[in-house]
């Protein structure tokens, strides 16, 4: 099991638990344990599904022998009044399992219809997309995976897998140089082969980091289209550069003519809105 399937397992497992509690008891007052039944995943809205594959574990979770037919696939575009997937079986599993599964979907499906847009707007141009740490916790994994699913790319799942040296960490230590020689030799040290990136606020910045060296990616935070060629001058192609700071759907194409390598927009994850899905029963 991969160090992904252990954490989704236990989001599953941790998630459920604070759904049922001591028990379902809406569901054992009225239903039989060994009552069976069928439900479907309908779509009520257009957009770009995501979460099939872990409404599937959430399932298979609670029963291991359910029946789970997949109408679409993660990536899929999705009308309203289609039908994603169909399973059959224990209603106390369909029941408990609902929410989870209609809370996770309609999260994701939301993150890569969002994702879509952007991307869309990209193709044909050398920058590419990518998210941020600005995640739901205890989430990110998933909102994450609907970044990827949606067209995106992941800037960095955590802390520990790579190197970024923000303005606060910059300040802290003492300054560009200092920060930058710093972790250039922890990674030596502790950590060969992480990647070094490091914010700047101006050209001074970039002229400096440029000059140090150490760092595998510049950060231009809050710089303008026209301040970001300039900055793409002075770094002439040693470093990858990232764009980062405002961008939006409005300004986004400003960003990607300027030939940055990539743009990081928080917003692809928190300004989304959930898709309207719906799980329903249906009598067997």
């Amino acid at each position: 099991m991969t160090a992904d399937e252990q954490e989704l397992l236990l989001f599953i497992q941790n998630a459920l638990q604070e759904d049922i509690g001591d028990g379902d008891h809406s569901t054992l007052s009225c239903i039989s344990p060994d009552a069976k039944g069928k439900a479907i995943l309908k779509i009520k809205e257009e957009g770009v599904l995501a979460g099939m594959a872990v409404a599937e574990r959430i399932f298979r979770y609670m029963q291991p022998d359910i029946l789970f037919s997949a109408f679409k696939k993660d990536g899929d575009e999705m009308y309203m009044g289609e039908t994603a997937f169909e399973v059959e079986a224990r209603v106390h599993t369909i029941l408990q399992c609902e929410r989870l599964v209609l809370n996770c979907m309609q999260r994701m499906s939301g993150i890569a219809t969002l994702t879509r847009k952007y991307t869309t707007l990209l193709s044909g141009y050398h920058t590419r997309l990518l998210d941020t740490r600005k995640t739901t916790p205890n989430f990110r994994l998933l909102e994450k995976e609907a970044v990827r699913i949606g067209g995106g790319g992941n800037h960095r799942m955590g802390l520990y897998d790579m190197i970024m040296l923000k303005d606060n960490h910059i300040d802290y230590c003492g300054g560009i140089e200092k920060a930058l020689e710093k972790a250039y030799i922890y990674v030596q040290e502790k950590k060969p082969g992480l990647k070094i990136e490091i914010e700047t606020r101006n050209l001074d910045d970039v002229r400096r980091v440029v000059d140090f060296g150490r760092a595998d990616r510049i950060m231009l935070d809050n710089f303008t289209p026209e301040q970001i060629k300039e900055a793409l001058k002075l770094i002439g192609g040693k470093f990858e550069t990232e764009a980062s700071g405002g961008i939006n759907l409005e300004n986004l194409l400003d960003y990607a003519r300027t030939g940055v390598d990539f743009v990081s927009v928080g917003a692809v994850i928190h300004h989304a809105v959930s898709a309207d899905l719906s799980l329903k029963a249906v009598l067997i």
